[in-house]
């Protein structure tokens, strides 16, 4: 795959780097909310529901007790991630749409083929994309997409989404959306367009699995 196409998948990794508390986001003016996004409000039971997709997921993938509750300690921190995608899906929309990017289902399903063939078929792919960025099966195509705007909105600029040029248009529209996050999640850095656990005083760093390449 090309290296542009793997270097997003850093960007939607379900922990992205956590960074320093720059913000002091989330109040009890929004109750019943996860997060406020602009004017979408992601409600905690729409958290609980996606986090519920994942953990039906991995207890369909691991049956063994034992092993399920080793996966479940490994994911400790699912509803915050989870709520972190949900968050940057939004503002990454913002951004591709403040440039023109659009992608079409077309565009989408094109990804898929050509990841279901690197993996060995479609269960494999929707096994590897639970197993490394928690996404449940029926959330895949929204997360390509998601990807997708990621590249064409990079390409659009003339970089990639590891240069500051990519990340400062995603601050500029955390900024104009105004993120506000519930303080049981944490806040939203925006300068690095991430959710950050309010008490955390050190940066922890978590790399993504890369996809496999093709010629």
């Amino acid at each position: 795959m090309h290296r542009r196409r793997r270097r997003t998948a850093l960007l939607l990794s379900a922990a992205i780097a956590a960074a320093p508390l720059l913000t002091a986001c989330g109040n009890d003016a929004h109750p019943g909310a996860a997060a406020v996004v602009g004017d979408q409000r992601i409600t905690v039971a729409q958290l609980e529901n996606r986090v519920s997709e994942v953990r039906d997921a991995q207890r369909a993938a691991v049956p063994d007790e034992a092993q399920y509750q080793q996966v479940i300690a490994k994911t400790g921190t699912l509803a915050r991630d989870t709520l972190h995608n949900m968050v940057l899906d939004q503002v990454l929309h913002r951004a591709a749409d403040d440039e023109g990017v659009t992608v079409s289902r077309m565009e989408i399903q094109q990804m898929r083929a050509g990841l279901e063939q690197q993996t060995g078929g479609a269960e494999a792919l929707e096994t590897a994309w639970l197993q490394q960025y928690g996404i449940a099966p029926e959330r895949l195509d929204d997360n390509l997409r998601l990807q997708l705007e990621a590249q064409k909105l990079a390409v659009k600029l003339g970089t990639d989404t590891r240069d500051p040029a990519f990340w400062s248009v995603l601050t500029k529209a955390s900024k104009e959306l105004g993120v506000d996050l519930n303080p049981r999640y944490g806040t939203w850095d925006v300068e690095k367009s991430s959710r950050v656990d309010a008490k955390t005083p050190w940066v922890r760093e978590v790399t993504a699995p890369e996809i496999p390449q093709t010629a």
